[in-house]
């Protein structure tokens, strides 16, 4: 059944009610992306290519820096820049195309459990996808990840509704194609993997006599394949023909064999990674793995339940044995996780034998949620004189406001209190409302905060340093670089290209403070004859144009 005949087949309060919580999730995803600054190095580093694909007018290839930049396909950066030119360029405009992602992420998933599990489950998956802390990290951020598990999510969805068979089937497998296309156009090969291996292991152990039959459709539908090639093939070929062996060494095997074959920039960790992190990404819903795992057999002899059991099981097994880690990986595979949670919650909410304890542990933790992270907040905040990075411990040392902080904590476990004893209310309501809350608290205040404390400095100096080089003469030929730093965002905020090099004379350079003063004393220890001489005698080697969060912005006189 088509979405839309499905919606209009439904009671009218249970229309609403639908239309009332999607609009919670479209809070919840796309409220407050201006209040943190960007985060580097990821984000900066979108960020950068996106404004230096606009900068100079060429939407086939993306640099930063000036350099070329093969670590990801295109699409993210087209989808940016469209959003930087309608609304300008900022953190908002460019966190927004992930925000939308992850709205239609949730949607897509509530839309998949409602006819098959009902609306309560529906509503409830939706939510744990929505507010849980991982979605919720990468769906308000300027990458590439939530856009890639928006279509990661529909292209392994439209592949069960193929395989369920019925009238659409073969529409919903040329429906995962073009979402299969776009995914590689997205991130590359994963999109295509992950869908792909899911349906084929289910299809593998669903027996014999089902195996070829349901091969033969997957692979053999040809306009399937013409829309995955046609949608994914024609940026690759140009890139291909653009750049030659630079782009299959830097993209195919930099960024995707090499990370699979050991760990890229000490990105590592053991075959326990994710099975340790999935419960920290899951949270505040971490309780409804409980159920889930407990009833593992009883999913298993489902079709559709083995089926989102292998996607899930595939990712854990997959990127557990990949040599580099990356947290937002393990999110490939919660898709299923979210969808059989929902389906748990929404047993314990209809009277299941264990649901009364369970019930009273997923609301104290949803209510401690935001304590517990403002908790772990102030006790960084107050323990940074013991980081051992001077960098970290003068930005986390910066004065801050702790109280309002608190205060949010506070009236956040009120609300999931009150919210949950509001019987005016559907059970299932009062919980989305409940997980609603807390995941706007935490990006309405904690993330902010963190965002001031480490980026604020580097914003600061970007804009500091545009103001100046617009002051100065021949300014179109002055340079701010980045010595002895990775911190791309500066270089959005200066509206500029900030290479990373020593600085020559008359350069702008943001640099560490601690750095800047162990040279200037080791300058002033050497005997006058033995000094740099700078492009200007009459000038000290440096001038410090601001000085903020254990970073300097300077002026080189000195000499190259």
């Amino acid at each position: 059944m088509r979405m839309a005949e499905l919606i209009a087949s439904r009671p009218a309060a249970e229309r609403r009610t639908m239309a009332g919580w999607a609009l919670a999730m479209a809070l919840v995803a796309l409220l407050g992306l201006e209040l943190a600054p960007l985060f580097d190095v990821d984000e900066g580093a979108f960020s950068e290519a996106t404004r230096e694909m606009l900068a100079s007018g060429d939407w086939g290839h993306t640099t930063l820096n000036g350099e070329p930049r093969f670590d990801k396909p295109i699409l993210i950066y087209w989808l940016q820049a469209a959003s930087v030119q309608l609304f300008g360029l900022n953190e908002a405009a460019l966190r927004l195309p992930s925000g939308l992602a992850t709205w239609t992420w949730v949607l897509s998933v509530a839309a998949f459990a409602w006819p098959r599990w009902g609306q309560r489950a529906a509503m409830l998956a939706g939510t744990v996808l929505g507010t849980s802390a991982g979605v919720l990290l990468i769906g308000r951020a300027a990458t590439a990840d939530a856009l890639l598990n928006l279509w990661l999510a529909l292209t392994a969805l439209e592949l069960w509704r193929h395989a369920e068979g019925g009238a659409d089937a073969r529409i919903a497998l040329r429906r995962a194609a073009l979402w299969c296309g776009l995914g590689v156009l997205t991130k590359g090969p994963v999109a295509l993997l992950v869908p792909m291996a899911a349906l084929l292991l289910w299809i593998v152990t669903s027996g014999r006599a089902a195996w070829a039959p349901r091969a033969r459709a997957l692979l053999g539908d040809g306009w399937a394949w013409l829309i995955f090639v046609a949608v994914a093939l024609p940026w690759y070929a140009y890139a291909l023909h653009r750049h030659g062996m630079a782009f299959v060494d830097g993209f195919l095997l930099r960024h995707n064999l090499q990370r699979y074959g050991g760990p890229l920039e000490g990105h590592g960790g053991s075959l326990l990674y994710y099975v340790v992190l999935l419960p920290l990404l899951m949270l505040p819903w971490t309780p409804l793995l409980v159920p889930l795992l407990a009833r593992l057999r009883a999913t298993w002899r489902e079709l559709l339940g083995r089926y989102l059991l292998l996607w899930a099981g595939f990712v854990l097994v997959f990127f557990s044995f990949s040599g580099t880690k990356l947290p937002h990986y393990v999110l490939y595979g919660f898709t299923p996780v979210a969808l059989l949670a929902g389906r748990e919650a929404a047993r314990w909410l209809e009277g299941a034998p264990d649901a009364r304890w369970a019930l009273y542990v997923q609301a104290g933790l949803l209510a401690l949620w935001p304590a517990a992270a403002v908790a772990a907040t102030a006790w960084v905040a107050l323990q940074a004189a013991r980081v051992a990075n001077p960098l970290y411990r003068a930005l986390i040392g910066q004065p801050a406001a702790l109280v309002p902080l608190a205060v949010a904590a506070l009236a956040a476990a009120l609300g999931v209190l009150l919210l949950l004893r509001l019987r005016r209310w559907a059970p299932s309501v009062r919980w989305s409302a409940a997980g609603a809350g807390v995941a706007l608290v935490l990006t309405l205040a904690v993330v902010p905060w963190w965002g001031r404390q480490l980026q604020a400095p580097v914003r600061a100096a970007g804009q500091r340093a545009a103001e100046v080089l617009a002051r100065t003469d021949k300014a179109a030929d002055a340079t701010l670089v980045q010595w002895g730093l990775h911190l791309p965002s500066v270089a959005v905020y200066a509206r500029r290209e900030a290479p990373r090099r020593p600085p020559l004379p008359g350069d702008l350079a943001l640099a560490r403070e601690d750095q800047v003063d162990v040279l200037a004393s080791q300058l002033a220890a050497l005997p006058a004859g033995r000094r740099p001489s700078g492009a200007d005698a009459t000038l000290p080697t440096w001038q410090p144009l601001m000085r903020m969060g254990g970073l300097v912005l300077l002026r080189w006189n000195g000499a190259p």
